[in-house]
C-alpha cells in the first residue's frame, strides 16, 4: 500500500510538474492570433491553427462579431454576443474560437509575434470591417520584427485597400489578384516579403502555415513539423517568382 501510495504522489508531483512546464511554454512561444468572422474560409482557419501549435506557438483565434467595434455593446444584447459561439465559416463549417476579439486585453497594443489572416468570402470583408482589427494590424505593420500574414481573399480585401501591401512582392487568390498593388509574384504559392507572407488559397495552406512557422522557429523546425504530415509532391518545375517561398529549401528567394 505504501509503495502505491509513493506511485500516486510521485504521478501528482509529475502531472503538476508538468503542467507548470506546459505554462513556462505557453509563457514563451510566440504569439499568434487568428481573426476569423463569419464567413471565413474553415480549411484554411483550422491549418493555420493546427500547424502552428504543433510547431509550438501559442495560438489564440478570436472571432469578430457584427457591432463588435460598438462600445456601448454588451455581451447579453443577443444570442450572437455570447463569447462561446461558434462562428459558421464559407462551407457551412462552425469553428469554436478561444475568445471574441473584442474581449481580449488591450488587442490593438499588445505585442504579437505575428497576426494571421484567413481568407473566405464573406470572411475577408467582414474581418475588413473591424476597426479594432485595423488597428491592431496598423500596430502590427509598423512595429519591427512583427509578423502579418494573410491568404485567399484576405491580401486583397483586408490588407491592399489599407496600403498595407504597397512596394512589397505578394500573392492572393486568383480572384482578388485585382486588388493587389502589384502582380509581379501572384502566380507564388507562398510569397514572402520581410514580415509579411501572402499565400493563395485552401491548396496553399499547409505551405503557408509551414512559411509561418520556419518564420517563427526557423527551417528545422519547418521541416520538423511537415515530416510526419506526409505531404503530397509540390510540383516545382514551375519558375520561381520573386520571393516565393518553398518548402524544399525552407528558405525565401
Amino acid at each position: 500500500m505504501r509503495a502505491r501510495t509513493r506511485t500516486r504522489t510521485q504521478s501528482r508531483t509529475q502531472s503538476r510538474t508538468q503542467s507548470q512546464s506546459n505554462a513556462r511554454q505557453r509563457a514563451t512561444a510566440p504569439t499568434v492570433l487568428v481573426p476569423i468572422a463569419r464567413g471565413s474560409e474553415e480549411m484554411e482557419t483550422v491549418i493555420i491553427v493546427d500547424v502552428l501549435r504543433r510547431a509550438g506557438a501559442d495560438v489564440t483565434v478570436a472571432s469578430i462579431e457584427p457591432g463588435d467595434d460598438d462600445e456601448t455593446r454588451r455581451d447579453d444584447d443577443d444570442d450572437a454576443a455570447r463569447r462561446d459561439d461558434a462562428v459558421e465559416c464559407s462551407r457551412g463549417v462552425r469553428i469554436v474560437p478561444d475568445a471574441r476579439l473584442r474581449d481580449l486585453a488591450r488587442v490593438e497594443t499588445r505585442a504579437w509575434d505575428l497576426i494571421a489572416l484567413p481568407g473566405g468570402m464573406p470572411g475577408a470583408a467582414n474581418l475588413a470591417k473591424s476597426e479594432r482589427l485595423t488597428r491592431a494590424l496598423t500596430r502590427q505593420m509598423e512595429t519591427p520584427g512583427a509578423l502579418v500574414a494573410a491568404m485567399c481573399a484576405s491580401p486583397g480585401v483586408v490588407l491592399a485597400p489599407r496600403g498595407m501591401l504597397d512596394g512589397l512582392a505578394c500573392t492572393a487568390h486568383p480572384a482578388f489578384v485585382k486588388d493587389l498593388p502589384s502582380d509581379a509574384s501572384a502566380n507564388g504559392r507562398v510569397v514572402v516579403d520581410g514580415d509579411v507572407v501572402t499565400s493563395r488559397g485552401p491548396g496553399t495552406a499547409l505551405e503557408f502555415a509551414l512559411a509561418l512557422a520556419e518564420k517563427l522557429f526557423g527551417a528545422d523546425k519547418a521541416r520538423e513539423v511537415a515530416a510526419p504530415m506526409v505531404l503530397p509532391p509540390i510540383d516545382h518545375s514551375s519558375p520561381r517568382v520573386a520571393n516565393e517561398w518553398r518548402l524544399l529549401d525552407a528558405e525565401v528567394v
